[in-house]
């Protein structure tokens, strides 16, 4: 695995992993939701993936995880890691990961830079 990016935002854990839920939607070609049983009282651990559908068949592919850390009473340490690509697909597919961890940083602690 690949560590993208790394951040401080304000809120709690809970209240990102909203605005990060809210983001993927928007963006349109991934989801990212809470995986409740890896995740604790202090980190919340999110699984993005790449969404293609065809009719009822629905195909999500694993694109990496977000943790979500809990740091004082109302920031959130931010850490976006990204699978490995194994195939020509997951390549091309890393690239919308790549894109999206960024925006999520730029939208939620307002820089490029990785802290």
């Amino acid at each position: 695995m690949t560590r993208i990016v790394q951040f401080k935002t304000v809120g709690a854990p809970s209240a990102v992993a909203a605005a990060i839920e809210e983001q993927a939607r928007t963006q349109g070609n991934v989801t990212a939701l809470v995986v409740p049983w890896e995740s604790s009282a202090t980190t919340l651990n999110m699984a993005v993936t790449a969404v293609k559908s065809d009719g009822w068949a629905i195909e999500h592919t694993n694109l990496g995880t977000i943790t979500l850390t809990a740091e004082g009473e109302n920031a959130t340490r931010v850490a976006v890691v990204a699978d490995p690509p194994d195939h020509a697909e997951r390549a091309r597919l890393a690239a919308v990961f790549d894109r999206f961890a960024r925006q999520l940083q730029t939208h939620l602690a307002g820089t490029d830079s990785v802290s």
